[in-house]
């Protein structure tokens, strides 16, 4: 077996590096054919995401590949080799793995890479360069994921406070699909706010930032209403979820503001989530009823927590996958043997054929068949042992006993 997984992620090259050899798909299967007509690898396949390019291949010219890897960006070819890790046979078995459990992920555990994954394998299957050595690896592979997933909690604790912060809300919301959420700002943290929101359910989401505009942009995304700062006060009663995070230097919503809107609703409750820094939310709300009201600091706890419970799990999935690989090594060393059993068989039967036809012959010109039977199993019996039968007294002659203990063993032949 050579097989090779060679690429770089978030630990070893910068985010400038990492977008220069981020590939879109529809570069892909060009330079998928490039590698096999080229003879940098009989099969390949790429996986390419925001965190990591990684090129996995069988029987692989690595020198050749690498060099085609640093032909791709406007980047120093000496700083992208600098920046490679390089995994063989079963360490690259491992690596595969573990990139498609997340346990090499930038956020531990996370789950989507392992679509990431199947997607770069399904696209080198539409282009040809998924062969049955890589085939059977990715089986492999994605068996050995689901095993993780289901086996460990590697993916139920979130570690992320954006995430933390919905996540916490099923706590107080059974329902998500009949909640309306509120989302102060327009950032990254919004943005990723909305996206988990949208992903577990809620269809209502009201987005309000300074700049109406680039409420507008992200609001196309998710189908969201938009609105300024100013109008919050009229959509407040509205929101079950309010999530905000923007760089105000005074709060947005303060303790007369949330009762009113609180009395509009007939108390029930409303779950709120400062993520700003300063805050957002006055203090004092948290301490009105039917508000349940969390910060960095509250959240942080929870993040900490749900860190030791992933590396707990972690310890769990790197177990499980240190088996898979073994299982998969010993598979691939029982098909390897099964060659070889096939070999032997097809040079045996060969013989066989032959001295089956010499014998047939000498039926044929009336000789005695029972002459002709014992020459016929004297010729096998000489044919089929005289290779053995050389390689025994050559290991006899140059003192090679643990040949000679392993030819016991592979004939048959009694120990003492």
């Amino acid at each position: 077996m050579t097989l090779l997984a060679v690429g770089l992620n978030h630990q070893t090259a910068s985010l400038s590096l990492r977008e220069k050899l981020a590939l879109s798909a529809d570069r892909v299967p060009t330079l998928l054919r490039q590698m096999v007509t080229q003879g940098e690898a009989q099969e390949v396949v790429i996986l390419s995401t925001c965190n990591r390019t990684e090129i996995y291949g069988h029987q692989v010219d690595l020198p050749h590949l690498v060099s085609s890897l640093a032909r791709i960006p406007d980047y120093p070819s000496h700083e992208i080799e600098s920046a490679l890790y390089r995994h063989h046979n079963g360490h690259a078995v491992r690596h595969i793995m573990r990139v498609a459990s997340g346990l090499d992920s930038m956020a531990l555990g996370e789950s989507q890479i392992f679509g990431q994954m199947k997607q770069a394998v399904a696209l080198a299957q539409e282009t040809g360069t998924l062969g049955s050595h890589l085939q059977h690896l990715f089986q492999r592979v994605y068996a050995a994921t689901k095993e993780v997933r289901t086996e460990t909690a590697i993916g139920e604790n979130p570690i992320s406070l954006t995430h933390t912060a919905v996540s916490m809300a099923k706590h107080i919301f059974n329902d998500f699909s009949k909640r309306t959420a509120l989302l102060i700002g327009a950032g990254e943290t919004i943005q990723l706010a909305a996206r988990y929101l949208k992903d577990h359910g809620v269809q209502q989401l009201i987005i309000a930032n300074r700049s109406v505009e680039k409420a507008y942009q992200l609001g196309k995304e998710w189908d969201a209403v938009t609105i300024s700062l100013a109008d919050i006060p009229a959509y407040l009663a509205k929101a079950d979820i309010i999530i905000s995070a923007t760089g105000s230097d005074l709060p947005l919503l303060g303790k007369g503001a949330v009762e009113r809107a609180l009395k509009q609703r007939k108390r029930r409750p409303m779950y709120m989530v400062d993520l700003a820094v300063p805050r957002d939310i006055e203090p004092e709300v948290g301490n009105m009823p039917d508000v349940y009201l969390y910060n960095i600091d509250h959240l942080q706890s929870f993040v900490e927590e749900a860190k030791q419970k992933r590396q707990q799990a972690a310890k769990q999935a790197e177990d499980l996958i240190a088996m898979r690989v073994d299982t998969y090594l010993r598979e691939i060393q029982a098909l390897a043997a099964m060659d070889l059993v096939r070999e032997f068989r097809q040079g045996m039967d060969a013989v066989k054929e032959k001295e089956l036809v010499r014998a047939q012959q000498m039926l044929a010109k009336g000789q005695d068949p029972e002459q002709v039977l014992k020459a016929l199993a004297n010729s096998l019996t000489n044919k089929f042992t005289h290779q053995p039968s050389v390689a025994l007294k050559e290991a006899g002659y140059t003192g090679d006993h643990q040949l000679l203990q392993m030819a016991k063993s592979l004939l048959g032949l009694p120990e003492d």
